[in-house]
């Protein structure tokens, strides 16, 4: 199972996206035997490599808003002594 195949959210795997959607077009029944499988499997390394990449984005995001919140809130604190 993978995620919708939404070009627009996984830049990162455009060129694989399009081909394997080409081949799902292009094997209609043969996307149920096997006939895409190499592609899939290359999909899903590409979107793995893709979440890496978003989490550590997110983790350094994260950070900064701790960061920021603890300054508001040392901030606040010493207003209010």
């Amino acid at each position: 199972m993978h995620p919708p195949l939404t070009l627009y959210k996984h830049p990162m795997c455009a060129e694989i996206i399009e081909a394997f959607l080409k081949c799902h077009s292009d094997h209609p029944v043969g996307k149920f035997f096997g006939e895409c499988t190499e592609l899939k499997i290359k999909l899903d390394r590409c979107f793995r490599q893709e979440k890496v990449v978003k989490r550590k984005k997110n983790l350094e995001k994260s950070k900064k808003l701790r960061e920021t919140l603890q300054a508001y809130r040392k901030e606040t604190a010493n207003e209010g002594n």
